[in-house]
């Protein structure tokens, strides 16, 4: 694991998003320590196992067999040890009640997956470069779905 990477979870159950997200942060020019996991299930122990290194950043897909990302989103925000991780909903889903429950339910950002690779790096960019004290303290609903111009 690099010194002062930033460590990058996705937790996405579908292969070829976790290649295609794994491809676009070798791409960009931050350095980072990607890990995946496949189900809610297996994020939640990953998150509860003490001998892992938290995320910096979880991407949190909303799709995801065994435990959804909503239900996710809820236990870690309940959890002391947990309810601190920066969230990104990354999702193929742009359902207003989905944006507006992940936005009450307290995560950071919310991003829809995009279909080609160089607006997924921009928006990769994007979130692993924001001050996200700043950009949190301030959090409303404009600031919480994220689009690119």
């Amino acid at each position: 694991m690099q010194k002062n990477a930033l460590h990058i979870l996705l937790a996405d159950d579908d292969e070829d998003d976790r290649l295609f997200f794994k491809d676009a942060f070798e791409e960009i020019k931050i350095q980072t320590n990607v890990n995946f996991v496949h189900d809610g299930m297996q994020l939640m122990d990953h998150l509860m196992n003490k001998d892992n290194k938290l995320p910096d950043i979880l991407f949190l897909d909303l799709n995801m067999p065994k435990k959804t990302g909503k239900e996710c989103l809820i236990e870690i925000k309940k959890t002391d040890h947990l309810k601190d991780i920066i969230i990104a909903i990354y999702s193929t889903s742009s359902s207003e009640e989905d944006i507006e429950d992940t936005f009450i339910q307290g995560a950071n950002i919310y991003i829809k997956k995009p279909s080609d690779f160089n607006t997924l790096k921009k928006i990769i960019n994007e979130v692993v470069t924001v001050n996200w004290h700043y950009h949190t303290s301030g959090l409303n609903r404009d600031n919480f779905l994220l689009r690119l111009k």
